[in-house]
């Protein structure tokens, strides 16, 4: 567990029974649903009745809480998982200590997800071991959307497992790919959400070129539906939304240049789709 990883990277740590003088029990299922660790997150410091609870059971506040909740999502999505397995993967203890830890977030850190952690030490080293009130308030954010996003998972797989098509509550949960360099009109804001392990147009690597703008991904959005059409290569010239030159042929240059020539004008500042991966006789073209 986490206190071994800690003990082998010769880092001091404290086992949480050890904290609580209560032992894991049932298989592990309960280790941190405890007051003593709970009260040391949710106290209000400034409330000199709750810190008297806090001298008077003897707790340890905590500043700062970590977490990796059990990995339910990649669990399930494996081959002959069985349903036994799914629930032992799903996490009580984490999601409970982050959202001890997200209420209080006038005190208390509350960090859900490696990628927040370069920030935090970077802000950590530079502010002599604080973090400031609106970091701990966006990772309150974080943690309630990131619980929410992992309770709809478990949701979801359970409807399943009782084949409901229709679920009395459907959850779907979106993360920010990026944001866009305008929306619909220059004076517009726009980003891309994409739904995890999402596929397609959301989850393309672009390689190179200027932030794409809303009416680009309509365009390629357009551009990809419209050449998922044909087998034989082929090229597709999209501009406002609307194919203005489609051409097929035995390569890939050839179909451009088809593509190109229904309408040389509207081709400047379009959208090129191509449905085989691009050879230099056709980008020299």
């Amino acid at each position: 567990g986490t206190a071994h990883a800690l003990q082998e990277a010769g880092i001091p740590v404290r086992d949480v029974s050890e904290y609580t003088q209560s032992p894991s029990m049932l298989g592990g299922r309960v280790k941190t649903l405890h007051p003593k660790i709970h009260g040391a997150l949710l106290a209000i410091r400034e409330n000199p009745e709750q810190m008297e609870e806090v001298r008077k059971h003897n707790l340890e506040l905590i500043d700062m809480v970590v977490v990796n909740l059990y990995p339910f999502l990649e669990v399930t999505e494996k081959e002959g998982i069985s349903l036994d397995t799914a629930v032992e993967n799903i996490d009580i203890g984490g999601p409970s200590m982050l959202r001890s830890a997200a209420k209080n977030f006038s005190y208390v850190a509350a960090v859900s997800n490696p990628e927040q952690y370069p920030q935090v030490l970077k802000e950590l080293k530079e502010n002599n071991c604080f973090l400031s009130k609106d970091t701990c308030f966006d990772l309150a954010v974080r943690v309630f959307q990131e619980v929410s996003t992992y309770n709809s998972f478990i949701g979801q797989y359970l409807a399943k497992q009782r084949n409901q098509k229709f679920p009395d509550i459907l959850n779907l949960s979106f993360k920010k790919r990026q944001e866009l360099r305008y929306g619909e009109n220059p004076h517009q804001k726009a980003a891309v959400y994409q739904e995890e392990k999402e596929t397609g147009l959301s989850a393309a690597e672009q390689l190179s070129g200027k932030e794409l703008s809303f009416n680009n991904l309509l365009d390629l959005d357009a551009a990809l539906g419209l050449i998922s059409e044909f087998e034989e290569p082929t090229a597709v010239v999209i501009k406002h939304n609307n194919p203005c030159g489609v051409g097929c042929a035995v390569d890939l240059a050839n179909a451009f240049e088809k593509a190109y020539k229904g309408d040389p004008l509207s081709a400047f500042g379009s959208i090129i789709g191509l449905n085989r991966r691009i050879d230099r006789a056709t980008a020299e073209e």
